[in-house]
């Protein structure tokens, strides 16, 4: 995601307290300082939160220091402080109340992608108003939801296509409901944690395990974060099948098994990343499009399956490590303030 400079300095007392990386696997509650809006500023809001929420996908790889040093500043949230490693404030699903800025927007629940941070301050551009009927406490799945999106416009799956999605965390998931939704297609999640199979009900996709998914797939896209994921997303491929690779493995090297029938079954492997929009939408699409579009799709109570539970933004640095374990079973897990 692009950075954005925070615009508003100085001022005299502790306003707010947000949650900081101090060093890989250890965080901390600090104390910020918020100045006062002037009366007659519209460019700005202040925003009292809600919600946030921790995806494990790219947060994990923050919490442990594993953003490559390659990708340190693509890999800038918009509102982030400090530098990867550490000491870092980082984070992107804030939904919170308009407290101060222009009339209009006083009293309206909004989305940001803002770090843990219980108040703050930004433009009134990085703001989204959430529709009637989505309620904030979902609403947190925005960021995931948008990934999911771009994921979907990358695959471009067909009318009647055969699609695999490996991997049923939080993305996998999305990215299968949202093909599912797609007339004529044959869908399947697959993940190698059988409790998924609840997840799957839940959002109406037909669930499996790698070792009883069906082949010979139209289309397979990949979000596990593991390799061996995306050695069960080689196997699944038709020929001229496509691939697509959502996980973010951060730093370390991936073997990827080539030398089987991935020439002979002319398979396309195509990454997705949900910081530039696919070509074929950048006349028409923007960021905020997108994100409105995201926070629509969330009015469906079915995805209420994808928050794992809740947390006290009070407690939520003595939490962290265990929520973002390796093998952590965690969701989304919603931070409540």
């Amino acid at each position: 995601m692009p950075h954005q400079t925070a615009i508003l300095q100085g001022s005299t007392s502790p306003d707010a307290t947000a949650l900081w990386l101090v060093q890989p696997g250890t965080a901390e509650l600090r104390e910020e300082s918020l100045p006062p809006l002037a009366a007659d500023d519209t460019s700005c809001v202040e925003v009292k939160t809600l919600y946030s929420a921790i995806s494990r996908g790219t947060e994990a790889l923050v919490f442990h220091g594993r953003v490559p040093e390659s990708e340190h500043q693509r890999m800038r949230a918009p509102f982030q402080q400090g530098e990867f490693p550490a000491p870092v404030k980082y984070g992107y699903s804030n939904v919170g109340t308009v407290i101060n800025g222009p009339d209009a927007l006083i009293n309206q629940t909004v989305f940001c992608l803002f770090p843990h941070q219980d108040r703050y301050q930004v433009p009134v551009s990085a703001v989204q108003i959430l529709p009637e009927s989505t309620p904030a406490s979902r609403a947190v799945l925005a960021a995931n939801m948008e990934t999911a999106i771009n994921g979907v416009w990358d695959a471009s799956p067909l009318p009647g296509e055969r699609v695999s999605v490996v991997g049923a965390g939080v993305v996998g998931a999305l990215v299968a409901y949202l093909c599912q939704r797609i007339i004529g297609t044959d869908v399947q999640l697959i993940d190698i944690n059988p409790a998924r199979q609840a997840l799957a009900d839940s959002l109406g996709v037909r669930f499996s395990m790698p070792e009883q998914a069906v082949n010979d797939q139209d289309l397979v896209i990949h979000a596990s974060g593991h390799a061996d994921g995306l050695a069960t997303a080689l196997t699944l491929a038709g020929r001229e099948a496509r691939i697509i690779e959502m996980s973010w493995f951060g730093e370390g090297n991936v073997s990827v098994p080539l030398g089987g029938a991935f020439h002979s079954r002319r398979l396309t492997l195509r990454a997705s990343q949900v910081g530039q929009l696919p070509p074929h939408q950048q006349p028409r699409w923007d960021y905020a499009r997108r994100l409105q579009f995201a926070l629509r799709l969330l009015e469906d109570p079915r995805l209420d399956a994808l928050i794992s539970g809740e947390t006290p933004f009070a407690r939520l640095p003595e939490q962290a490590p265990a929520l973002l374990a390796a093998n952590s079973q965690v969701l989304c897990q919603r931070i409540v303030y």
